[in-house]
């Protein structure tokens, strides 16, 4: 099969190799699917430069997340079958070495969901862990219907899915954003209320929002950017959901102050979240997909062969939804 690899962290252009490797089989418990569509996200781009942690095994094919048919179904497989199309998410993380840049992956039946036919494969392909972190993110700890839920970066990929994800789940939304085009993206996905927290002031628009009372629930893409404004803003008996912390990796937590509120400081690293929860959210996600329109924003498409352009542009840090591998060409 036609593959890209690295055998040592580093610059995408200089590590990324493409060319063939052999295609795996399906084992037991295990699908394989034939990847039409692989979607970078910024935890791939950060593992193949060695920035998360030095490389884990000899050789990685990239990539998390994908979209395709199935076409192999080893022993014991119960939920699927061959000729379905299906997405996926964790194709490679701990424990697996080979994702989805790459035309065939071969991985637990678990990590896999049917696809509706209305959604594209390189739509599919932006789900994974974009949508299942947001999923996660708000409804690991129960229902929001009626709460405020803010999303901090609102039009980034698992920020516009938390925003749509919200709605329909029956809460009331604010979306923090940096710019008027990702305003106009958050407002698109069904936010209540935009904030661009670069020219306006967040604590005073979301206490103004909800009555002084504070929001409810906060999915944040920047934990340590965003301490010495998130705690202000909550609600007596609110959660945090933690799933990324880029402006500052180290923070100093001011504990007392989230105690007083009680508020429930969560963290969420997908792969190391229970089985019972990753299956809610893939069951209620395929719920979503099927009652309305969906926005899934693709941030630009490569072929196979141009991989390292694809983790470049995520590298930017400049783009609008997920950027896509077409890994059929």
């Amino acid at each position: 099969m036609k593959a890209v690899w690295y055998e040592r962290c580093g610059p995408a252009t200089e590590v990324l190799s493409y060319g063939e490797r052999p295609a795996p089989l399906a084992g037991a418990g295990e699908v394989r699917v034939r990847l039409e569509a692989s979607g970078v996200n910024p935890a791939d781009v950060g593992r193949r430069a060695g920035n998360y942690r030095g490389l884990e095994f000899p050789l990685v094919i990239p990539n998390s997340d994908g979209a395709g048919i199935i076409d192999q179904v080893g022993d014991a497989v119960t939920r699927l079958k061959v000729g379905q199309r299906v997405w996926l998410f964790n194709g490679q993380r701990n424990g697996r070495a080979l994702g989805t840049a790459a035309e065939y992956i071969a991985l637990d039946e678990k990590l896999v969901t049917p696809l509706p036919d209305q959604v594209s494969f390189a739509q599919g392909a932006t789900l994974g862990i974009p949508a299942m972190t947001a999923w996660c993110s708000l409804f690991a700890d129960g229902p929001i219907a009626g709460k405020t839920a803010l999303v901090t970066g609102g039009a980034g990929a698992v920020g516009h899915y938390a925003v749509q994800l919200a709605k329909w789940g029956g809460a009331k939304v604010i979306a923090t954003v940096s710019s008027a085009v990702k305003a106009e993206q958050a407002r698109l996905a069904g936010a209540d209320l935009v904030v661009n927290y670069k020219t306006e002031d967040v604590v005073a628009k979301a206490l103004a929002f909800t009555d002084k009372r504070g929001v409810d629930h906060v999915v944040d893409v920047d934990f340590g950017g965003n301490i010495a404004t998130t705690p202000k803003l909550m609600a007596m008996n609110s959660t945090i959901a933690v799933y990324a912390t880029v402006g500052n990796r180290t923070p100093v937590v001011p504990v007392r102050e989230l105690m007083e509120r009680c508020v429930n400081l969560r963290g969420l690293v997908l792969f190391a979240l229970p089985w019972p929860l990753l299956s809610a959210a893939q069951a209620d996600i395929t719920k979503w997909l099927a009652t309305g329109k969906r926005l899934h924003n693709i941030a630009g498409q490569f072929a196979l062969s141009d991989t390292a352009q694809a983790h470049l542009a995520v590298e930017k840090g400049d783009k609008l939804g997920t950027v896509i591998v077409d890994c059929a060409r």
